[in-house]
């Protein structure tokens, strides 16, 4: 068991996530998705809503910035969307990307021919019609941690750690960590 790994979030998807490059695509099928006849690599998600693995896989995964990161499938002819299912979707979405748009829905033929190229396609027990969704996924920001001391302060580094000292006698430690900027 891994600590802050959401639990909905299984081995084969952890390392499927890990090994994606930018650009790369997963489809998160809905239950009725024939994924084993389009997908290359097919996951299985069994029983789990979609977004419930949207709230485990974005807080590990950049979303595109460069092209619609989110793609759904467009109604058939004759046929009709529940709106409610985007709304689920980016509910979710919004709370690790508050700036992101609605989904770019494309034609049933062009969807099924994104999931052939999908670097993975995770079968899930959504069962919301029109349910899929791509995910994009996007160049991951190096970490940058920084901190700003107002005031007159000694600062001193042991082995590690930032002990700020302020004037008025108070004192925080910090951890430094690979990537730091104190400013």
């Amino acid at each position: 068991m891994l600590k802050g790994i959401h639990p909905a979030i299984s081995p084969s998807l952890l390392k499927a996530l890990a090994e994606m490059g930018h650009g790369d695509e997963i489809v998160l099928a809905d239950a009725h998705f024939p994924g084993h006849t389009f997908g290359r690599d097919v996951l299985r998600a069994d029983g789990l809503p979609i977004a419930i693995l949207l709230d485990g896989i974005l807080p590990l995964f950049e979303l595109d910035a460069y092209a619609p990161p989110l793609v759904m499938m467009a109604a058939v002819a004759g046929d009709s969307l529940d709106p409610a299912v985007e709304e689920a979707y980016l509910s979710v979405v919004r709370r690790y990307v508050p700036s992101t748009v609605a989904p770019v829905r494309i034609a049933r033929e062009e969807f099924y021919d994104r999931a052939r190229g999908a670097f993975a396609v995770v079968m899930t027990g959504e069962l919301a019609k029109y349910g899929n969704l791509i995910l994009k996924k996007g160049v991951t920001p190096p970490p940058t941690t920084s901190c700003k001391i107002i005031g007159p302060a000694i600062v001193s580094a042991d082995n590690g750690v930032l002990l700020v000292k302020t004037t008025d006698a108070a004192a925080a430690r910090f951890t430094i960590s690979p990537g730091c900027v104190a400013l």
